[in-house]
């Protein structure tokens, strides 16, 4: 591992940061290098700190410590993620013998120069009781390796030399941060401390030594490694007998299997998949000893709150069968209740409920590793969470015998509730845990179901013919929900192959489907006696057929999740009042809103609702409408009105003398989509009012 400090980006983060101080901006530039390193820490792990000084309400100067605050990350994280603490009061606490988690937050609270501030590290006493100006904390996978040993303590003192204390498990919080300043203090020029099990402290005057003599002791533990390795790990090296392009195809097969199986609530509870299929991880997958390393609890014991302790092993015949999957994962849970009755046993103290005992990863001969979680956020954080471990357990076996936490220890940790606290209680949004397919999405209807979808908390994946069209619906989603995750794929509805190719990419990247809009089509003017019929066959191509294409590819996926699921046909106006000059496309969407009734019929013992919506003159903002720049001008011609009255003329024919626009068609897909109401084979119509279309 080597030092990225650079002196130059050093000193433009003084320059941008310096209202706050050169302490507190090097603080910030030397966290974002950790952060940035995911050998180091991921997602919210580690914690940094400065000693330094700030100034009170009276413009008083007091000694303050400036530590990570709870919620941020250290790759981008800024001044306000370092809340400043009074040092007083925070020395003094260390006189104590005891003090419990609770009351610990309300003194850090306490002592808080600014009471909006968010809650700072619970690792923030550590960081004071030292005397260094500046502490450094990394999960590095290479020191977990060692550390995770049965001799960890001697492996890591060769490695490291007598300039880093080392300590066993001990569980964080006051016990921890008293025992680390005690050992500091018995080992005079110490440079860092090393917790078996847990990861490893450097400290210095300066910002920079104390980064560096971080790197340099992940460094030695890297070195020691590779030495005892040969640079060869078994594991992970060895062929794998599935190709990538084999693993994509099993992937497809077994996600919805292995989603549905994992739904909770009677199916309406669902998870969201994170797949990975790196050759290193299909080599580890296969190999015979995978399954009793995997049952192992983690590198970190900060990682069982997103990743449970053991993971899964499933071989690919036990993943394509879903009783074999059900028996699994039955398995699991069993176990998983045993470990927290036992805990709950020994404890004969406190008050805890039950967690939910399944899995969050699973790894699976000829697919490779795969994580779940309530979004796609949480799959992903699980996902890198777990490739970073499964490599550093198999290199743990590889130097010698990887030992966890006892099932006490970790069941503490689990069941801390400050380390439940970093989770959060945000409620859940109206669509969580639910994937999204929408056709079309290229256009001004599809893109506004798309935003309400999104915003709603779905996982969406955008389908259009046009990349182009996709492209840009892309570009304006991530402008306006930037921390919403959604995917795009080139789709012909008119191409079963191209269909397939949609599905299985939306399975692979979320685990399955359970919402369809099936909202792809085009128009044609023409009266009856002149329709051109290639012309006719193009538009029912899209409107009918591509309307079945979607539905046949969603109802297998359907019928493999057993989850139930909603399909919402974007059918028309002109289903119950045709127009002249418009017959290709007011027979082929009247073709699709029939397609959507039998779906109705044969998908209820599936728990499918499909529903129609019967939309008019949308004509689009950020994205226009496709359809209406290309027929609008035809349709008024054929009206013989003024083309540049077109949306005029369909705002005020209708009763209510409103336009219509994409997020109000959205609006209607999502309360279909939300299942409030037990609904199947209804029609919703989105024209402002148009009696001659009234369903009946």
């Amino acid at each position: 591992m080597k030092s990225l400090w650079n002196d130059k980006e050093a000193a433009e983060f003084v320059d941008c940061f310096g209202e706050h101080g050169e302490d507190l901006a090097l603080r910030v530039y030397s966290s974002r290098l950790i952060g940035r390193d995911h050998d180091l820490v991921m997602h919210g792990g580690g914690n940094t700190s400065v000693k330094t000084e700030l100034k009170d309400l009276f413009g008083e100067p007091y000694e303050a410590i400036c530590v990570k605050g709870s919620g941020w990350d250290l790759v981008d994280i800024e001044p306000a993620g370092l809340p400043g603490l009074q040092m007083a009061g925070l020395r003094r606490l260390r006189a104590l013998d005891a003090l419990s988690d609770e009351e610990m937050v309300n003194q850090l609270r306490l002592h808080l120069g600014d009471a909006k501030a968010p809650n700072p590290s619970v690792e923030t006493l550590l960081h004071a009781f030292l005397e260094a100006k500046f502490v450094d904390h990394s999960h590095a996978d290479a020191v977990l390796i060692l550390g995770n040993q049965p001799d960890g303590e001697k492996r890591m003192r060769d490695a490291l030399g007598d300039k880093v204390a080392i300590l066993p498990w001990i569980m964080p919080g006051f016990p921890l941060a008293k025992a680390v300043a005690d050992a500091c203090e018995a080992q005079p020029g110490c440079e860092g401390v090393m917790l078996l099990q847990h990861g490893i402290f450097s400290f210095a005057e300066d910002a920079r030594t104390s980064y560096e003599r971080m790197i340099h002791f992940v460094d030695c533990t890297e070195g020691a490694i590779a030495a005892a390795t040969k640079k060869v790990v078994p594991m992970l090296a060895g062929p794998a007998k599935t190709s990538v392009k084999a693993a994509e195809e099993n992937a497809a097969k077994v996600l919805p299997i292995l989603r549905g199986a994992l739904a909770r609530n009677k199916g309406q509870e669902r998870v969201i998949a994170d797949w990975r299929c790196a050759d290193d991880l299909l080599a580890f997958a296969a190999h015979a000893d995978a399954p009793a390393l995997l049952s192992t609890g983690p590198i970190t014991p900060d990682h069982v709150i997103r990743t449970k302790g053991p993971y899964l092993h499933l071989s690919l015949s036990e993943a394509q069968d879903r009783s074999a999957v059900e028996a699994r994962l039955d398995q699991y849970r069993s176990e998983y209740k045993a470990y927290f009755d036992g805990c709950v046993a020994k404890k004969k103290a406190g008050e805890f409920i039950m967690l939910d005992p399944d899995p969050r990863v699973l790894m699976v001969e000829g697919v490779g590793l795969l994580a779940f979680g309530a979004n796609k956020k949480a799959a992903t954080v699980a996902a890198d969470l777990a490739e970073h471990t499964v490599r550093a357990k198999a290199q743990a076996a590889a130097i010698g015998k990887y030992v966890d936490l006892s099932l006490e220890d970790l069941f503490e940790m689990e069941y801390w509730s400050l380390e439940q606290a970093k989770l959060g209680k945000k409620k859940s949004p109206l669509l969580a845990g639910k994937v999204a397919l929408i056709t079309g999405a290229g256009g001004a209807i599809g893109h506004g179901i798309a935003e309400v979808l999104l915003e709603n908390g779905a996982q969406v994946m955008l389908t259009d013919r046009s990349e182009e069209q996709l492209k840009k619906a892309g570009e304006l989603l991530t402008q306006n929900f930037p921390e919403r995750d959604f995917g795009l794929a080139v789709l012909d509805v008119t191409d079963a192959d191209s269909v397939a190719t949609a599905f299985a990419e939306t399975t692979r990247r979320y685990g399955g489907v359970d919402i369809l809009v099936p909202n792809a089509g085009i128009a044609h003017v023409s009266e009856l006696a002149e329709m051109d019929l290639d012309q006719f066959r193009k538009v029912v191509d899209v409107n009918l057929t591509g309307t079945l294409t979607v539905l046949r590819e969603s109802a297998r996926i359907f019928l493999q999740q057993r989850t139930g699921g909603t399909v919402i046909v974007q059918a028309s106006k002109n289903v119950f009042q045709p127009g002249a000059s418009f017959g290709a496309y007011s027979a082929s969407k009247a073709g699709a809103h029939q397609l959507g009734k039998v779906a109705a019929l044969e998908l209820a013992p599936l728990g499918v609702r499909v529903n129609m919506v019967n939309a008019d003159a949308v004509f689009g903002g950020e994205i226009s409408s496709g359809l209406w720049d290309e027929v609008g001008p035809e349709r008024m011609r054929s009206r013989q009105l003024d083309p540049s009255g077109l949306r005029e003329f369909y705002r005020d024919r209708s009763l209510l003398k409103l336009e219509v626009s994409p997020r109000d068609v959205g609006n209607a897909v999502l309360f279909f989509a939300a299942e409030t109401t037990p609904t199947t084979g209804a029609t919703l119509p989105v024209d402002a009012g148009v009696p001659g279309a009234f369903p009946r």
